[in-house]
């Protein structure tokens, strides 16, 4: 299977460069996948598509203020993205300019409150950043930090918490679980209202999660790994669902790809973490997903290969066709999909 067969055609206007007043307001194309059949629906009818007896799983994970801004010793300027924490101050990051960040470079944020050194270098490109600061790590990037915005949207965003779902509690995601950010508080609680109860997972996205696939045959394509954690409570609660023949209805490409990788063959679940690298796209058998709430993905992205993994890729591109057609508004800050 090729990559160019994920392809379709998007105008630059229907890219979403800003979030909605109201998250739950966005619209929902609603997919069919056994009859291919599509509604046209706002987010807040989600409600009219859960059943009493279904679970939410829900990605908690929060987005670091990983954008860093600042000065290198020579004085010019850098920008640091954080990526991984490596442990003892010592972060994985993107330098910009990359040329001018060479091992040894001594960078400076917010006046000297924070200060770095760049103490290796990967493969890839990506450097390994020593940072040194009087307090809190995480109270410093929440002063000094700004949101790891996509790099399709090129306006500068008001209010930081909109790039957070309101639900986000664990730090660690370089960008956000998008599907969630059309939930509000109270819809969350109508939906368990309903008898539909929420499942936490943990999975802190990467950035490797807009990079493109750059191989003609995707099986050729390597996925970034992510770490991802999964309670006892939370697998109990999949394995009563299961039993009982409700639905596990995922959150989120990241929520999919949480319990499909640590689902056992049958479907079964067990508390567990660790890192996942899964890659899902047609062909793929799904162990434990039943439905998927999920925004609209970039062409030939390993994320619109998951989600025609599941419904058909003939169907998927179809739905994506009639979104254009009907001026959806796509990606991150874009509308929603509810497939079943």
């Amino acid at each position: 299977m090729k990559t160019h067969d994920f392809y379709y055609d998007l105008p630059q206007e229907l890219i979403a460069q800003t979030p909605l007043a109201q998250r739950d307001s966005s619209r929902l194309l609603v997919l069919n996948k056994s009859d291919g059949s599509v509604e046209h629906r706002h987010f807040h009818d989600i409600l009219d598509y859960l059943n009493p007896g279904d679970c939410l799983v829900l990605n908690n994970s929060r987005v670091l203020p990983a954008r860093l801004l600042g000065r290198r010793a020579t004085g010019g300027a850098v920008e640091v993205l954080l990526l991984k924490d490596t442990g003892n101050d010592v972060w994985e990051c993107l330098t910009k300019p990359g040329r001018k960040t060479p091992v040894g470079a001594e960078l400076s944020f917010g006046e000297g409150l924070l200060t770095a050194a760049v103490v290796g270098a990967k493969e890839d490109g990506n450097k390994l950043v020593q940072f040194h600061y009087t307090g809190i790590f995480l109270e410093i990037l929440e002063q000094l930090g700004k949101m790891p915005l996509p790099p399709y949207i090129k306006e500068e965003l008001q209010d930081q918490e909109r790039y957070q779902t309101v639900y986000s509690k664990v730090n660690g995601s370089a960008a956000a679980p998008t599907a969630g950010l059309h939930f509000t508080p109270e819809l969350l609680a109508a939906i368990e209202a309903k008898g539909v109860k929420p499942a936490w997972v943990t999975l802190h996205v990467g950035l490797g999660t807009f990079r493109p696939v750059k191989v003609e045959e995707i099986t050729d394509h390597h996925m970034h790994s992510e770490f991802c954690m999964l309670s006892a409570e939370t697998a109990a609660l999949l394995n009563e669902t299961r039993a009982k023949g409700g639905r596990i209805v995922c959150v989120g490409t990241t929520s999919c790809r949480t319990v499909e990788s640590f689902a056992d063959e049958n479907g079964h679940f067990t508390e567990k973490s660790g890192w996942t690298d899964i890659f899902i796209y047609p062909g793929y058998r799904f162990k434990a997903m039943d439905a998927l709430i999920t925004n609209f993905h970039l062409p030939e992205s390993t994320l619109i290969m998951l989600v025609s993994a599941f419904a058909g890729r003939e169907q998927v591109l179809n739905a994506y066709r009639i979104a254009v057609e009907e001026r959806y508004r796509f990606f991150s800050f874009g509308d929603a999909m509810f497939i079943y």
